[in-house]
């Protein structure tokens, strides 16, 4: 069977930019989300809590991981130090985030985007050593709202680099939603011919209303692991205009429709969509929870 692998990364993408919530409330959700059938969740980022004060609780919620089996945690970092926290506190699987603009990287980590790229190789030194694993994000792989269309040879040195630096995983992100199928296939052709060894994964989000059209071209691309987040949750506090990522549930419903496996109970995704929903006191951007899952009568 066809199958695909869906990253859920509504703890930390999804939260970033909202107002804080208790770290039991995260934990909640973090629950409800292991009871969709995800094995794989990114469950915050070690980063300065005066930028992200959102996810300022990432030691006390990594500190619980333990109470839930059979699921790999993940973590986003953007420096050596947040990876020494991440793995001081118990996360293995490490996100690296590097920017391929400029403009965007000296927004959200203070330095252009070779300096980030000169620390894979130390991070991925570091994780290594503590017997983790590193992926390495691209971000704003297709636009920057600062320095406008990032060229696509770009994001393929990027991708060279971090395999060359000791990256174990990669993945394309369309940080701010502006992605179309076209420059999808195009962007993952240059990364695929890069890095011939190395599928990777897709970050999309879905700011004009492209993500799920992104996500097919990239399966068709033969990409298999995908992120989302539950009920569209997201979005970057440090590129002006960015907005949710995919919706897990629209996600899982259309690899499913399509005979696609996704692993995830879509009526538990749901569920889990309209807890978060219920948790931030507000309506979260997914049309399946709006309309409700298919219901076909029987002839």
């Amino acid at each position: 069977m066809n199958a695909v692998d869906i990253r859920e990364v509504g703890p930390r993408d999804g939260l970033q930019i909202e107002e804080p919530i208790s770290t039991e409330a995260k934990l909640e959700f973090i629950d409800a989300l292991v009871a969709t059938g995800v094995r794989r969740i990114e469950v915050t980022s070690f980063v300065s809590p005066r930028a992200v004060p959102s996810l300022a609780d990432a030691e006390a919620v990594a500190a619980q991981l333990n109470r839930w089996q059979g699921v790999t945690f993940s973590a986003l970092v953007a420096s050596l130090n947040g990876a020494r926290r991440a793995l001081a506190a118990g996360i293995r699987q490490i996100e690296y985030v590097v920017s391929a603009s400029d403009g965007h990287s000296r927004a959200n980590v203070g330095r252009d985007s070779a300096a980030s790229v000169a620390l894979i190789a130390p991070i991925a030194e570091l994780v290594h050593e503590a017997g983790g694993q590193l992926e390495v994000i691209v971000a704003i792989a297709f636009d920057c709202p600062f320095d406008g269309p990032t060229p696509p040879q770009r994001v393929a040195e990027i991708a060279r680099s971090a395999m060359a630096s000791g990256a174990d995983a990669l993945a394309v992100a369309d940080t701010i939603g502006t992605a179309s199928p076209i420059r999808m296939v195009d962007v993952l052709g240059r990364v695929r011919a890069a890095v011939p060894e190395t599928v990777p994964g897709v970050h999309l989000h879905n700011t004009r209303g492209q993500g799920l059209a992104n996500a097919w071209a990239a399966y068709s691309e033969g990409v298999r692991q995908f992120d989302s987040a539950a009920g569209g949750l997201g979005g970057c506090p440090f590129a002006p205009g960015a907005s949710g990522n995919i919706a897990t549930e629209e996600l899982a419903y259309m690899f499913e429709d399509g005979g696609i496996a996704t692993g995830i109970d879509i009526d538990r995704a749901l569920n889990a969509a309209r807890l978060i929903s219920d948790l931030l006191g507000k309506p979260v951007a997914s049309n399946l929870l709006a309309a409700g899952g298919r219901s076909v009568p029987a002839h």
